[in-house]
């Protein structure tokens, strides 16, 4: 039961189901039928808008085409730039309609209006402003100044045609006052020039200015054409009197010049400078690099700029100047007599460079701030620096090459001259700098020093180079930036550097030859004593003693000359080093023959050498800093070396079997002719000699180092481990003797 009710229910609700969807489509049928009406009346209230809009701006066209033929007979300027302006935009409504006649007629009318507008407005300035003669009747500036405004909304060409016969006129004073064959017209008189374009500008904007419309920007117009027509002027009579131009009247017109494009720069935007045929006088400026900016106000009427410019504070960057080269442009062909003349100037430079070093000799050494740098190569490089900046303000092309041509010439001429020229010479007969000639044994004479005078020229000269070689390297770099980026690679001034990298080399070996050769004769001493009769140890030989001095002579004023370029102090000590070591080893095989305690006292003489060298670079210096690892590993190598032959040598020879493989284990060298000087030194006779050689060339094979060749250096070296045992032992032996 309850089950047949559950179902009646669903039934009925089906039902009423059924009904609300029979109402909702029959509500749907009604407004469909309501809403017609109102659609209908929607749509022809749209399309009487419509109608009556287009009606009324035919009626607006209509009427304007008939006001505008009317105003533009009685030339109502003013009346028609608003009324053309405004009939234009209506037309544009009816672009869709131009299939209807009357449509078609109205356009064409408003064309016509146009056209004879825009040859009357010409014609009015025709009147007003006449081509023939410079006489300015001064035609009613007003109607004129709305003819403008109307010429605004016409062709774009009417604007230009209005513009350029203006500005053909206003400039044909100009070109007659300074025809080519006028006395005014020459470079002296250039000034002249920019003086007339100014004055006519302020009689422009007095007269005038009120007549165009200011985005018309009439003034730059008129200043851009002035220097057109004076780039072209100039370019024809130089090229006539190219015979006539000397370089300071170039200059004089170069720099009159660049100041007057500077003040356009100053004085207009440059927009018109991209607009129809005057784009083609815009020249790519070389201003990209910032460094140019900084330094184009600097240049003043002078020639030379003042040292301090170099240090000048730079200015805030200033946008780029577009009138660059607008007029200066005309000067590139003949910027050769610039060329010129700059390798004419930098010439007598170097020579009176040349004569004030003979007149007041080497700057004095200043010891607290290092080695004295010539003042002369700081002027050298200001005058390269004003040359740079003048040369890159008129041109970034074939010019700047060679100017650098020029630099390069006279950077080799400087190091030649003035460097490598002032170096002392030695007082070899031959004149060189050769080792040999420095390393000649001078028997019972003192060899001739350098005075400390000399010692001071020569670290001033080294570093005058230094800073002559960084300077070079920053004067590649600003070079490149201001040259035109294809000719970057033409520019080169490795070859400049080298030459001061020489300059260097041949300071520190000159310094390292002079030290040299002052030991010279006490370790010609050394090996001149007779070691065989030495009695007992005792201190430091007198050679020591000697060889100590001239170091302590000679280092500390090197090292504080040298103050400022530490890198070559040290290559002065690992020079010196890695020639003196080899020299003493070589006197120390001249000592023969040797008795045990001769030997002890070379050992001992050989560690306070040792000793000295390793506080080479700090000695007679109140602060002690460390040498450097690579000087040190030099000196402890090479004088461990000498402290191994004198053990050798005070090895005793017998039985030989050991004394050989002593000698082959401390020493690694499987050189026949060093262990022939080693028995030359222990004072054997011949027969025991050859014995001992044969055992050492038998001997030699015998380590097993897997090596086929006998003579490899490798076949027992000694290892760091062992090599340092061996300087401890070797320390503990001279103590005990001490």
């Amino acid at each position: 039961q309850a089950l047949e009710e559950a179902q009646k229910a669903i039934q009925q609700l089906f039902g009423k189901i059924k009904d609300i969807k029979d109402k909702a489509e029959k509500s749907e049928q009604m407004v469909k039928e309501i809403t017609q009406d109102i659609k209908q009346l929607d749509h022809a209230k749209r399309h009487l808008t419509t109608s009556i809009t287009t009606l009324n701006h035919l009626h607006m066209l209509a009427g304007g085409v008939d006001s505008l033929e009317a105003m533009t007979r009685r030339r109502q300027y003013g009346e028609v730039a608003n009324l053309l302006q405004g009939v234009v935009n209506v037309l544009e409504h009816f672009n869709k309609y131009m299939g209807i006649p009357q449509i078609r007629q109205l356009s064409e009318r408003v064309k016509a209006a146009q056209n004879e507008l825009g040859e009357q407005i010409l014609a009015d300035f025709e009147e007003a402003f006449p081509s023939q003669g410079t006489k300015r009747p001064g035609g009613p500036s007003n109607v004129l100044r709305d003819a403008c405004l109307v010429a605004n909304v016409l062709d774009p060409r009417i604007k230009q045609e209005i513009i350029k016969k203006f500005i053909k006129q206003h400039l044909s004073e100009y070109l007659v006052l300074f025809q080519e064959n006028q006395d005014v017209a020459w470079l002296d008189k250039i000034d002249r020039r920019y003086a007339w374009i100014k004055r006519q500008l302020v009689d422009y904007e007095e007269k005038f200015g009120r007549m165009f419309p200011q985005e018309w920007c009439m003034t730059e117009r008129i200043s851009v054409e002035f220097c057109h027509v004076t780039r072209t002027e100039l370019t024809k009579i130089m090229r006539t009197r190219a015979k006539e131009i000397e370089v300071k009247l170039l200059l004089f017109a170069i720099q009159r010049t660049t100041n007057f494009e500077g003040l356009l720069a100053k004085r207009f935007s440059g927009c018109t400078l991209g607009d129809g045929t005057v784009k083609k006088t815009e020249v790519p400026p070389p201003s990209t690099n910032p460094f140019l900016e900084d330094e184009t106000g600097t240049e003043t009427d002078e020639i030379v700029i003042e040292k301090s410019d170099m240090d000048r504070p730079k200015k805030p960057k200033v946008p780029d100047n577009p009138f660059h080269g607008i007029v200066s442009k005309c000067f590139e062909p003949h910027l050769y007599v610039y060329i010129e003349s700059q390798d004419k100037n930098l010439g007598e430079l170097i020579d009176r460079f040349v004569a004030d070093f003979k007149a007041q000799g080497p700057p004095k050494p200043n010891v607290d701030e290092g080695g004295a740098v010539l003042p002369s190569c700081a002027d050298l490089f200001v005058y390269y620096k004003k040359c740079m900046v003048q040369c890159s303000q008129l041109s970034t092309g074939e010019p700047m090459i060679a100017l650098t041509t020029i630099f390069q010439k006279y950077l080799r001429e400087y190091a030649r001259n003035i460097l490598s020229g002032n170096l002392p010479k030695t007082t070899s007969s031959s004149g060189g700098l050769t080792i040999t000639s420095l390393l000649k044994e001078k028997e019972g004479s003192e060899v001739a020093k350098f005075t400390f005078e000399e010692l001071c020229l020569i670290c001033s000269i080294l570093s005058t180079a230094e800073y002559c070689l960084a300077t070079t390297q920053q004067l590649e770099e600003k070079l490149k930036e201001k040259v035109d980026a294809s000719l970057m690679e033409r520019i080169n001034l490795t070859g400049e550097m080298d030459t001061f990298s020489i300059v260097i080399s041949s300071s520190i070996q000159l310094l390292v030859q002079d030290l040299d050769a002052a030991c010279d004769p006490a370790l010609t001493a050394m090996s001149k004593m007779q070691w065989q009769n030495v009695e007992h140890v005792g201190d430091q030989s007198p050679y020591v003693t000697s060889v100590i001095l001239h170091i302590k002579q000679n280092v500390p004023i090197i090292r504080d000359n040298l103050a400022s370029t530490r890198k070559y102090f040290t290559q002065f000590c690992i020079r010196f080093a890695n020639s003196f070591i080899p020299k003493f080893i070589n006197h120390l095989f001249k000592c023969k023959p040797i008795s045990m305690v001769g030997a002890e006292q070379l050992l001992l003489d050989t560690h306070s050498l040792k000793m000295v060298l390793l506080d080479l670079p700090s000695i007679g210096s109140q602060v002690m800093r460390k040498a450097p690892a690579s000087y040190t590993k030099i000196v402890v190598k090479g004088m461990t070396r000498a402290e191994m032959i004198l053990k050798v040598v005070m090895a005793p020879h017998e039985p030989p079997v050991v004394f050989v493989d002593n000698y082959i284990k401390l020493l690694a060298d499987c050189s026949t002719d060093t262990f022939q000087k080693i028995l030359d030194m222990k004072g054997l006779k011949r027969s025991e000699q050859s014995s001992m050689l044969d055992l050492f060339r038998l001997r030699l094979p015998a380590p097993p180092s897997g090596a086929e060749n006998p003579g490899s250096l490798s076949l027992s070296a000694p290892t760091p481990e062992q090599e340092s045992s061996r300087i401890r032992k070797l320390e503990k032996l001279i103590k005990k003797r001490l």
